[in-house]
């Protein structure tokens, strides 16, 4: 038996493995049987900065996040680091969302092309609730002083080859969280590797996401409630997510491409969660997505949406949508676009 024709057995039997264990988690899912023992369920809450953990990559954000395997774009720096180096042109994506209760966090990006081939990106995400009213037990209506909260997070992110299939990514992150008089301030990094086979576009890849020290809110006033009781600012980890998962093109034919791809998701502050994506592609124009997450806490629903590439002079424009219904936090739309910059003359 040849070295092709082994590689191509060794990897038929991969994804025929990996099919059936899909199978049998969205069987489980369907018939309302918990597939991960909810273990890390009484860790909830434990962590903050947990703006961190929302994806604002609009392709990923409807195909249920199933994305760390996915093909590289100028969003990648959210989903994988090391995906960045795929991307053909320098580029910027920005996107939007609005949390509920007029909170609307933003995430802005960009990817530039090195010589060398590797990719450096920029980011800024940021979360912000607006203005609040200042209410106390005397005045429960208002004392007509405003507050805010604000997170924020300034990203650097690096990606290379290791290899023709190989890749790796870091990206660090300074935190800003302020809420009202009180403050925090910390580090935060990332690290992702991504491998690529020849064999329908078969990928896996593996990410350690927002993985840092603790940190602690700090503030001028006083640390006690009206009735005395101490109240204690303690500190606290950021929330660190371990990923793996995969994606291949089952289907290419005529225009028409299909992806599928599954990740399992480990949080240090819940349990572990199953997200499973597809996307069809229409003669690169039209992107229709779908995804589902099992064992997900309130998160009954498929996710959805929709991607459209048109162009801005000789520049493509990609506007993407996703939609993911929840059972008790309504709907959240996540709206973005992505600006390749063309260098081929007109």
């Amino acid at each position: 038996m040849g070295k092709s024709v082994r590689q191509t057995y060794y990897l038929c039997a991969i994804v025929l493995r990996s099919l059936y264990l899909i199978l049998f988690i969205a069987f489980s899912g369907f018939t309302h049987a918990q597939v991960f023992p909810n273990f890390g369920g009484q860790r909830a809450g434990l962590s903050a900065l947990s703006f961190l953990k929302n994806d604002l990559n609009p392709a990923s954000f409807a195909m249920a996040s199933a994305s760390v395997a996915n093909k590289g774009t100028h969003f990648s720096s959210e989903n994988n680091p090391a995906a960045l180096v795929q991307i053909e042109n320098t580029g910027l994506a920005l996107s939007n969302t609005s949390v509920g209760a007029g909170i609307q966090q933003s995430f802005a990006g960009a990817a530039i092309k090195l010589a060398g081939g590797a990719v450096i990106g920029f980011n800024v995400n940021t979360l912000n609730s607006g203005a609040m009213e200042v209410r106390t037990e005397f005045e429960p209506n208002g004392t007509g002083q405003l507050f805010y909260a604000n997170n924020t997070a300034l990203g650097m992110s690096y990606s290379q080859y290791l290899s023709k299939n190989f890749s790796i990514g870091v990206g660090l992150r300074y935190i800003y969280e302020g809420i009202a008089t009180y403050s925090n301030h910390t580090v935060a990094g990332d690290i992702g590797f991504l491998y690529s086979t020849d064999f329908k576009d078969l990928t896996f890849a593996v990410v350690v996401k927002n993985f840092g020290g603790n940190s602690q809110m700090v503030g001028t006033d006083l640390e006690s409630e009206f009735n005395r009781t101490e109240v204690t600012l303690g500190k606290y980890t950021t929330p660190t997510i371990f990923k793996m998962g995969f994606s291949f093109v089952p289907y290419e034919k005529d225009n028409k491409r299909l992806l599928v791809a599954a990740e399992l998701n480990h949080p240090s502050d819940n349990a572990e969660s199953v997200r499973l994506g597809s996307e069809l592609m229409l003669r690169e124009l039209v992107y229709l997505r779908l995804g589902y997450k099992l064992s997900v806490k309130g998160q009954n629903y498929p996710t959805a949406g929709l991607g459209v590439k048109t162009r801005i002079g000789v520049h493509p424009l990609f506007i993407d949508y996703g939609i993911n219904p929840t059972n008790r936090m309504g709907v959240q739309h996540l709206l973005g676009i992505r600006l390749p910059f063309n260098q081929d003359k007109r």
